[in-house]
């Protein structure tokens, strides 16, 4: 299995406001991206699901 690199933005809510994000990560597709952002946001900063939008995914070209 190839795992292809994506970027993903968006915002996660600490305290009273909202804070942008942008992390690169290795994923087999988009799908699997976004679930290892829910895991990996999630469980360092002990947020639930509802709590991390995920506004963009691309795919980054390694050149």
């Amino acid at each position: 299995m190839e795992l292809t690199e994506f970027e993903v933005s968006g915002a996660v809510k600490i305290g009273d406001s909202w804070k942008p994000y942008t992390k690169v990560i290795g994923a087999p597709n988009e799908v699997q991206a976004r679930e290892r952002i829910y895991t990996l946001i999630g469980s360092k900063h002990r947020l639930e699901r509802r709590l991390i939008k995920i506004e963009s995914i691309k795919s980054v070209n390694a050149e």
